[in-house]
């Protein structure tokens, strides 16, 4: 029995590819790019898009629950943005030649990842400031980055993308600092999310440099401009003033500020968490996915309809030219 592998590469195209990337030019969907490329795009794409959509579920459960009708407008708003964010990146992954039915199926079979941070529950109101202070704080610093990443669509979609990230991390922020400045229940609520958020989030990164299988290609195709652990250590260096400054503090005992290197060094992460996490082992990765797989199946009149009009209309504009 034989086994039918993928065609070589075409190594004159290569070289060119190459060349154009270490110019610092802009791959752009009619351009030639190498098969991996492109696959390794789909993956990262699709992994964020489906990222935005999981990520609204976590914060979606609060909207109701939001303590005033402003925290209920500003909560409603930042939900319907990570909606936004999802579509963006859907558009782009499909200038891949992938469609877009393809990527929901992959992530409602579990055979597509999204970030392991919203594997995690929402158990008090304060958690929806925490996570926008860490979560969308950590997304801003990974999509910076990637607002100058080598493929053209990707790179275009963060820049708006980001500009709206950062009004949910002020957003998530400002809620903490209300907090920890009140009650002392109200300063114990909030300390509490941040003991229970802070690792995952800076788990959000992904694994460390040399534990990364994907991060060496991904930085020699520009696709990612730095690594996993500096992205996690701007993060960190960004955060803990942050905390100071609303006199909250982070769980880690080995935490100090190197004033050499001008870091603060952070104590171990327990991988074997996170491993158990994307293994689909988290505290909620069954829920979510439930979740989404209910809203998929709720949704199939909508997208029934949707088909049946552009029917329709193919057999006006077909009956018009005949």
């Amino acid at each position: 029995m034989s086994m039918t592998t993928a065609p070589a590469e075409d190594p004159t195209k290569l070289a060119e590819f190459e060349s154009r990337l270490n110019a610092g030019e802009t791959i752009e969907p009619k351009d030639w790019m190498p098969e991996k490329y492109r696959k390794q795009l789909i993956r990262m794409m699709s992994q964020h898009a489906h990222s935005e959509i999981v990520g609204m579920l976590p914060e979606g459960n609060w909207i109701t629950r939001a303590p005033s009708l402003r925290r209920k407008m500003v909560l409603l708003a930042k939900v319907q943005d990570e909606a936004g964010h999802g579509l963006y990146i859907y558009c782009g992954t499909e200038t891949l030649n992938v469609s877009r039915e393809e990527l929901v199926d992959q992530l409602l079979t579990g055979k597509a990842k999204y970030s392991s941070i919203f594997n995690y529950p929402t158990l008090t109101w304060a958690d929806i400031g925490v996570i926008g202070w860490f979560v969308d704080g950590a997304a801003i610093v990974n999509q910076t980055m990637l607002a100058k990443t080598s493929y053209g669509p990707y790179a275009r979609a963060m820049i708006r993308i980001c500009k709206e990230e950062n009004f949910h991390k002020r957003q998530g922020y400002e809620i903490c600092s209300v907090l920890s400045n009140g009650t002392p229940a109200q300063k114990a609520m909030v300390q509490d999310a941040v003991n229970r958020w802070w690792w995952p989030s800076l788990m959000m990164f992904g694994p460390s440099d040399a534990a990364s299988p994907n991060s060496a290609e991904l930085m020699r195709w520009r696709v990612k401009k730095e690594t996993n652990d500096a992205l996690r250590q701007r993060f960190v260096n960004l955060t803990i003033p942050q905390a100071l400054a609303i006199n909250l503090t982070v769980p880690d005992p080995g935490l100090r500020y190197d004033a050499e290197t001008e870091n603060w060094e952070f104590g171990a992460i327990d991988w074997s968490e996170f491993q158990q996490v994307i293994a689909g082992n988290g505290p909620c990765n069954r829920e979510r996915l439930a979740a989404r797989r209910k809203a998929h199946d709720d949704g199939a009149w909508v997208r029934e309809a949707a088909e049946a009009h552009a029917a329709r209309q193919a057999a006006k504009a077909q009956s018009s030219a005949a």
